[in-house]
This record gives structure tokens, C-alpha cells and sequence, in this order.
């Protein structure tokens, strides 16, 4: 019989001080919305109390999602309601990065990802 247990890993370089600063930066507190995306890992998406604004990191695991949050003090695992909705705050330039080129674009060429999306 064969133990199939992974030791756990260590969170990606940066993951877990950039959380800490960031919940530092809003008070002490916030929270944090883990979702799965994909191949990519699980985003971790974080609300400050303070102010409400938007962060996010993406983690190749649910479990590693779970380890840094139980990890840093003040920072607890909520899920998408009307009252962290209403909280949260996106600002103009998470606006502007999330948006990337398209943000000053005029013209716009065809979706280069256009045979992933159609499954015909």
C-alpha cells in the first residue's frame, strides 16, 4: 500500500506578505473570497475592511488557498453576499488594469481565442 499524501508545499514567493501588507493597509482586517479558476489555480480575492478596495492573488490550490488564509491573522474566508458586494470597492486603476490594452484601444481585432471559445 502506498501513501499518497503530499507534504504541503510552500505558497508562492511573495503570496503571503503581499496578503499580510494588504490586510495591514486596511486595518488590521478583511476578507477573502476563494474562488476556483480553472488551470490557473484558485484566486484569492480580497475585501479590506477599511476601505473596501479590491486585491487579489491566484494560488495553484484550494487547500494552499485555505493554509495562507487560516495563516495571517485578521483575514477570514467569506463568500460573495449583498453586504461584501456593497463593500467592496473596485478603483479606477483596477479598473484600467484589469481593462489592459483595451483600455486606450480605438480599434479592436478578432478574438484570438476564438476557436477555445466555440466548441462547434
Amino acid at each position: 500500500m502506498t501513501d499518497n499524501t503530499a507534504a504541503p508545499t510552500t505558497p508562492a514567493y511573495g503570496v503571503v506578505e503581499s496578503i499580510s501588507k494588504y490586510v495591514a493597509a486596511e486595518g488590521g482586517s478583511a476578507k477573502a473570497v476563494l474562488q476556483p479558476a480553472g488551470a490557473a489555480g484558485v484566486r484569492i480575492t480580497l475585501v479590506g475592511e477599511q476601505d473596501g478596495d479590491l486585491a487579489d492573488r491566484v494560488v495553484p490550490t484550494l487547500e494552499e488557498a485555505r493554509r495562507i488564509v487560516d495563516g495571517i491573522e485578521g483575514l477570514e474566508v467569506a463568500e460573495w453576499d449583498r453586504d461584501l458586494t456593497n463593500k467592496a470597492t473596485v478603483q479606477p486603476s483596477h479598473w484600467r488594469q484589469m481593462a489592459g490594452w483595451v483600455a486606450g484601444s480605438h480599434r479592436f481585432p478578432k478574438a484570438r481565442n476564438r476557436k477555445v471559445v466555440d466548441y462547434r
